[in-house]
């Protein structure tokens, strides 16, 4: 294989990154682990670059000038092109409400600064297979709801639902294991994958996230709470 081609076909992370000198390690880093690295220093310039050559993955600083990271988040999961991209949130915040926020924003992981570039690879090579997995094929059905898994399209009572990455997998384990009920810690392996360090409370954030997308005004939440046990799809109180 050639040089050029060797390049072309390593995953391509874009570091959206403000401060100089951390754009630069990262990309030293990163580079040495066989990744091409992107740049944008805010978040319109991060827009831009997505549009024009969208990358395998966007690692995005929550502090950005002229546009936050978090509305950079927000706009990617608008987008019916970039709803599916793979977004890590780079955080100096530490607090557990400013993570529910960031994972509220729509991206699929974080990590907090300082970080062990070491953690940080083996993110971003977890959240590249999981994203790079074969679509499962079919169907599924649960009440008034359908899934699409391979075009990855969510029905319920005739209306489309959006939803991002992490909800969709999550959504779609559910159904497949319909009125089964599921610790956080499992479908913290099932959706997120054994690899990969994530709190148990994100587990509530991409629920709570679930829950918004999937339920109108007058419908049934079908996803329940069990208390001290976890979660399940049910139709009935449990």
């Amino acid at each position: 294989m050639s040089e050029a081609l060797a390049t072309l076909s390593k995953p391509v992370v874009l570091v959206v990154e403000d401060e100089a000198a951390l754009a630069m390690m990262l990309r030293y880093n990163l580079e040495k682990q066989g990744f091409r690295v992107e740049e944008a220093a805010d978040g319109p310039e991060a827009l831009m670059r997505i549009e024009e050559q969208p990358p395998d993955l966007v690692l995005l600083d929550w502090m950005l000038p002229v546009m936050s990271g978090l509305e950079v988040c927000r706009q990617l999961r608008w987008r019916s092109e970039t709803r599916h991209l793979p977004v890590i949130m780079v955080t100096a915040r530490t607090e557990d409400q400013d993570t529910i926020r960031g994972l509220n924003s729509g991206a699929d992981d974080y990590i907090t600064k300082p970080f062990n570039m070491d953690a940080l690879v083996a993110r971003i090579r977890a959240l590249l297979r999981r994203s790079n997995m074969a679509p499962a094929k079919g169907q599924l059905s649960f009440a008034d709801m359908t899934i699409d898994l391979e075009a990855h399209r969510v029905r319920r009572n005739g209306r489309a639902i959006h939803l991002g990455p992490t909800e969709f997998r999550l959504l779609a384990y559910l159904m497949q294991n319909p009125q089964r009920v599921f610790s956080r810690e499992e479908l913290l392996n099932a959706v997120w994958g054994h690899d990969i360090h994530v709190e148990p409370r994100t587990v509530d954030v991409h629920v709570r996230r679930l829950r918004k997308a999937i339920n109108s005004e007058g419908e049934r939440d079908i996803v329940r709470t069990v208390r001290s046990a976890g979660y399940a799809l049910d139709t009935e109180p449990i």
